[in-house]
């Protein structure tokens, strides 16, 4: 069947009724492009409200072409941090070197974005949620696939029936686990750990970070702009994933408060701040390698199917550019070829950004007194003669636009 056929096919289709687990990055972006491609979407969040706020975080290459077709690179543009400069410094608090942050990001001065996580979700639901249905403050309790469509069970009790079902609910995804299982057999641990929260800034620091090292263990302060505010981080090596602790915030404060305890420059403070943080996120750097993205009618999209780690830079890219595909491939197939469609043409792209993790641990987080020192001394050469760095390029990072997206044709009205 040609795809002109498979288009007049899909005209006269009745309208999919689909679900989509997780409001955060890639439910939204999936949502608006069903939605365009003639699907009844609703979207279920756990959480009562989107969450604001949050890390910067980036969208770079194949992905600023994504929310370039969904109209909101302007807003994004707007909201977009410029920053100046990223020091690193050693154990006792002297600098090492300060450069400008694309060379060790590879990212594109002038084209890539690096926004809060909370403005690209508001940007994201702003452009759809006159147009499809959300449900917030609930979540899927069960799922069924033994009749025609997938019977979804909510925590809040009711009961609906939908065509497909997609989970987009991130690294520990509740979706994922119901088709597949537990999350260890996917679960790719790389060897740290972190925790994230804000402080106040009593540092004088404005549109930089700076980032404090020895052997297996760094400290960051995030400033955007000049706020009062700053986004800090403690990372720190460990040999297995400390699985006692991610359900309990006491025994993660207490697990990173023991890790660093010894520790100079700022992180007395840092520690003292994470005590009574109220936003604290505490979290392996991991990604989830799955042998396939779909069971029957559900799919996954995103973290929950393909989390790279923060390390490649590239969570939020690939959960764009992975919702844009799997709509996409929906638009005029039914949920098993459309499910076939997206898998081989997106996981060449995923593979490869995946693969990039090797670079941002050695940089960020050398964990032996070699590699530290290795680092600092490449970082001392970069400072100095900026044009020996082999990172920055016009053209970025060649994982981040290894796909030229298709153009899929909507269709609307079904």
């Amino acid at each position: 069947m040609t795809r002109t056929d498979r288009l007049r096919n899909a005209r006269t289709m009745p309208r999919r009724k689909v679900l989509i687990s997780g409001a955060s990055i890639a439910g939204p972006a999936l949502a608006f492009w069903l939605n365009r491609h003639g699907f009844a979407v609703t979207v279920v969040e756990k959480a009562g409200s989107l969450r604001g706020g949050g890390y910067p975080i980036d969208v770079r290459g194949t992905a600023l072409e994504v929310v370039r077709k969904m109209g909101i690179l302007p807003r994004l543009r707007d909201v977009h941090i410029d920053l100046r400069r990223l020091t690193f410094l050693d154990g006792d608090g002297s600098e090492v070197a300060s450069v400008d942050p694309h060379t060790v990001t590879g990212g594109v001065a002038g084209q890539d974005l690096e926004v809060r996580r909370g403005d690209l979700t508001d940007a994201l639901y702003s452009a759809v949620r006159d147009d499809v249905e959300f449900m917030f403050d609930d979540s899927i309790d069960t799922l069924d696939q033994s009749g025609h469509g997938v019977e979804v069970t909510f925590r809040g009790g009711s009961r609906r029936t939908y065509d497909m079902v997609f989970g987009a609910d991130g690294l520990h995804s509740r979706t994922r686990e119901f088709l597949f299982g537990p999350e260890e057999q996917f679960h790719r641990y790389l060897g740290y750990c972190f925790a994230g929260f804000t402080m106040r800034n009593t540092f004088g620091l404005a549109d930089e970070v700076t980032m404090w090292n020895t052997p297996g263990r760094a400290a960051a302060l995030y400033a955007v702009g000049d706020s009062d505010e700053v986004h800090a981080f403690l990372n720190f090596a460990r040999p297995e994933p400390p699985f006692d602790a991610f359900r309990n915030p006491a025994a993660q404060r207490d697990l990173v408060a023991e890790v660093f305890a010894d520790a100079e420059w700022e992180v007395p403070g840092m520690l003292a701040a994470l005590r009574d943080a109220d936003d604290l996120f505490f979290d392996t750097v991991s990604q989830i390698r799955l042998p396939r993205w779909s069971s029957g009618r559900v799919a996954l999209v995103g973290d929950a199917a393909y989390a790279p780690s923060f390390l490649t830079g590239q969570g939020s890219s690939l959960a764009l550019v992975g919702a844009y595909m799997l709509a996409g491939s929906l638009a005029d197939r039914d949920h098993a070829a459309g499910f076939a469609a997206y898998e081989q043409d997106t996981r060449e792209f995923v593979t490869v950004n995946q693969d990039q993790v090797g670079e941002g641990d050695a940089m960020l987080f050398p964990a032996t007194a070699r590699a530290l020192e290795q680092r600092n001394n490449m970082l001392r050469k970069l400072s100095a003669v900026p044009s020996v760095s082999s990172v920055p390029s016009a053209e970025g990072r060649p994982a981040h636009s290894a796909l030229a997206l298709p153009e899929f044709t909507p269709v609307p009205g079904r």
